[in-house]
Order: structure tokens, then C-alpha cells, then sequence
């Protein structure tokens, strides 16, 4: 970052999952005192001794160079943490309920803390992804509970971190925006992202929080169309990658997120396109795009899995090397990945699952249990494989001997979800190769 003079400030983070962590550790970079709060003393205890919970590429070093210059601490103490900052982040998680719903008991947990706690004036930021008009709930929250009638603005800051790149999107983004009802709040944020050069949009606070739900479920429906449009290839044999090569030339389209594959998953997407949904139906409008958007999503899920079934003819006591476990690469997250769907099937089917991941095998165990056989390497888990199924694309698995692998596999099937390779050169290796897509 720029060595330039600015007005430091001191932040507290209320919760250290990973919104909280990458985003508190960043502004510890570039120069502000961060206290990331969480009521997990076991995680707490972790990150004082240097162990990061999460797999960020980046992060464990800049966690640990911050802490070292004293500019990043932890605690789970909150009230001592909001007496000492200026400004507090409620970044807790949000969690989807069964109707798609997002659960703010702990958004409003943590402002009836705050309330209790502080005693001067503060800015309260939502950095969590929360529905609109949030904010006055908040606002609302902090006035009941607050004994000293302390002065306070509420302000929305939505964060677009990408799992993988995070810490680059949160340094190096493309834009600030920030919901703010005044100028006082709107100035002590301009001060705190100063050293990012980015544009800073400072909006209503309403706008803010439209705008990542708007944003994250736009980007959805780019991913759904893909698959849609993936499927209409497959029944007239045309190429997926040409048509969305010739589609995203178009200004007003773009390349990004039309990669076909077995859908999206993470954190993100996901919860943010049911909480939309559920969203529009509390305002009375019913959001049917984005209903369709989740069931293109399962159904490009299922219509790989009928792609592995239709391959093996049948998948009992069959062998399934299987390549990549979370639901992108750079990421040991198995939140909503499509692997779970993959894996639950095909085990519940009488086959044999033989995973590698790079980095998700423990998080994985936690979800898929010993449903699959964890492997140490990518070739570990050919060895007497009936077919190799591509889940997520590392760029470990993007040059791979393959001579190795067509010896190491019982028959030499491919089934990429990802479409990392060229139909026609795997099938000049002596390969039968299936992908999304592609005819």
C-alpha cells in the first residue's frame, strides 16, 4: 500500500469468521488498530498462537506480520472492545433458515452489545450480508438498549471478497461503497478506506445493503445461464466455450461468470440468491428469475451426475477417483459445494468415492464423514479407479502426467465438471472424455 499520511483509526470486529478476518486483517495492513472479537475462545486461543481457522491464500502471513507490528489483536472480551474503538463491524454470520430467510439473531446479538457496552460515540457498521433496512433494526436495537443515550450512526459497507482472492479484492477492489444518512459517518469512512485507491460510492444506507444481494444474485443468474445455455449445446452439439467466447465479447455482457460446470456453491451465492428471493417476497414481489436461477443451479448438479452413471452404466462397486472437494479452487470451504451432492449420491448408489483435495480433506471429513476415501495425492486416488470425475479446478490438476493416469485408472474414462481440457487432445491420449457443454 501507498506510504501516505492518513487519519488512522481504531476498529473492532465483531466476529473473526471470514469476512471478519480477512477484512480486519487488511485494515490492520494499511495502518488502522484492529480488534477482531469472537465468543469462540477455542478460535480466539487459535489465532493468538498464530493458527488460522480458514484456508486464504496470504492470509496466515498477513495475520501474523500485523499482530507482530501490533496493529492486529484478539480478544472475546466485546464490551472492552467497543469501549476502545471508535468504530465497530458487526461481521457475525448469517445463516440461511429453512424458508431462505437470513438469521440475524446474531446481527441483533451482537448490537444489543454493543448498546450495553458503549459509552461515546460510534459508528456501527453491518458488514455482514443482511436484507435491506437492516440497518434500522439495528439502529433501533442500539437505542433500546443503550442506558447512556450515547450519540451513534449505523452504516452499511458490503464486501465483495472472492474466497481464493480475497485478500487482492479487499486491497485492490473495484469499488468502496458505503451506505451512510450523513456526512459525519460518511467522512470517518472516507478516512479509514483512504489508503485503498478504488472508487467510493457512498450511498443510502438502504441502496448499500441492495446492493450485494443485487450484485452476488446478478452474478448467479450469469452462472445459471451458462449451464442452461451448456445443456441447450449438449442436445444440438454445440460448443459451449465458442458461444460463450462470442457472447462475451460484447461489452455489455463480459467473459466473467460464464463458465459452464456442475454450478456454484460457496458461502455466498447460494445463501445471498435465497435471502433476495425471500426478500422480495416480504415486499410482496415475487422474484421468479432468481427462483429459476436455483433450479438451473441443482439441476446442472444432477445432470453431471447422470453424466458419471450414464458412463459407468451402473455405479455399484464401481471406483471413483475423484478430483477436488471444495467449491472453488484456493479454498479449503465446503460450504454448499457440489461435491456434496455428488458425493451422497454416488455413495448412497453403492459406489466407491476416492477423493484428493489440496486443501479441503479436514474440512471436507466434517461434512462427507467416511463417505469417501481421503487421499494424499491426485494420483492416490486413481489407483483402480473406474473413471476420474473433475470436481473443482485447481491448477494442480491442469498438467498432470497422463500416461500416469491413463495406467493408473481400470478404464480410461475422464468426466470434467470444470472443462479444464480439450475434448479433442484427450481423446488423442487415448481418453474418454467427457465435459459440459461441448456437443
Amino acid at each position: 500500500m501507498p506510504k501516505t499520511k492518513f487519519h488512522k483509526h481504531r476498529l473492532a470486529f465483531i466476529g473473526a469468521g471470514y469476512v471478519g478476518l480477512v477484512s480486519g486483517s487488511a485494515l490492520a495492513e494499511i495502518g488502522h488498530h484492529v480488534i477482531l472479537v469472537d465468543n469462540n475462545k477455542e478460535k480466539i486461543a487459535k489465532l493468538k498462537r498464530g493458527i488460522i481457522p480458514i484456508y486464504e491464500p496470504g492470509l496466515d502471513e498477513l495475520v501474523k506480520k500485523n499482530v507482530k507490528r501490533k496493529r492486529l489483536s484478539f480478544t472475546t472480551n466485546l464490551k472492552e472492545a467497543v469501549k476502545q474503538s471508535e468504530v465497530i463491524f458487526i461481521a457475525v454470520n448469517t445463516p440461511p433458515q429453512p424458508n431462505g430467510k437470513a438469521d440475524l439473531s446474531y446481527v441483533a446479538g451482537a448490537a444489543k452489545e454493543i448498546a450495553a457496552a458503549a459509552d461515546s460515540y460510534k459508528v456501527v457498521v453491518d458488514k455482514s450480508t443482511v436484507p435491506v433496512q437492516t440497518a434500522e433494526r439495528v439502529a433501533e436495537t442500539i437505542k433500546r438498549y443503550n442506558k447512556r443515550n450515547i450519540d451513534f450512526d449505523v452504516v452499511s459497507k458490503p464486501e465483495f471478497l472472492r474466497e481464493g482472492s480475497a485478500i487482492d479484492d479487499f486491497l485492490n477492489p473495484d469499488r468502496i461503497v458505503v451506505g451512510v444518512d450523513n456526512k459525519r459517518a460518511e467522512k470517518i469512512m472516507r478516512e479509514i478506506y483512504a489508503p485503498i485507491k478504488a472508487p467510493f460510492i457512498a450511498t443510502d444506507v438502504k441502496s448499500a445493503e441492495l446492493i450485494k444481494h443485487a450484485s452476488n444474485s446478478f452474478l448467479a443468474n450469469k452462472i445459471s445461464f451458462a449451464n442452461a445455455l451448456a445443456r441447450i449445446c449438449e442436445l444440438t452439439g454445440a460448443n459451449i466455450d465458442q458461444v460463450t467466447h462470442g457472447m462475451g465479447l460484447d461489452e455489455r455482457i463480459g467473459p466473467h461468470f460464464l463458465n459452464a460446470g456442475i454450478g456454484y456453491g460457496g458461502s455466498c451465492f447460494p445463501k445471498d440468491v435465497s435471502a433476495f428471493i425471500a426478500i422480495a417476497d416480504d415486499l410482496g414481489y415475487d422474484f421468479g428469475l432468481l427462483k429459476e436461477v436455483e433450479k438451473i443451479n441443482a439441476l446442472a448438479c444432477q445432470l453431471f451426475l447422470q453424466k458419471i452413471e450414464e458412463a459407468l452404466w451402473v455405479t455399484k462397486g464401481k471406483t471413483i477417483a475423484l478430483w477436488g472437494l471444495a467449491f472453488k479452487p484456493n479454498t479449503d470451504d465446503m460450504r454448499n459445494a457440489p461435491t456434496i451432492t455428488l458425493v451422497e449420491q454416488l455413495h448412497k448408489d453403492g459406489a466407491v468415492i476416492q477423493a484428493y483435495d489440496p486443501k479441503a480433506t479436514q474440512t471436507a471429513k466434517a461434512v462427507l464423514g467416511n463417505k469417501v476415501r481421503y487421499q494424499r495425492s491426485k494420483y492416490d486416488a486413481l489407483k483402480g479407479a473406474d473413471v476420474l470425475v473433475i470436481a473443482t479446478d485447481w491448477d494442480e490438476f491442469k498438467k498432470p502426467d497422463w500416461t500416469k493416469v491413463r495406467s493408473m485408472l481400470s478404464s480410461p474414462i475422464i468426466i470434467d465438471g470444470r472443462n479444464m481440457f480439450e475434448p479433442k487432445k484427450m481423446e488423442k491420449l487415448g481418453f474418454v472424455y467427457h465435459s459440459v457443454g461441448r456437443g
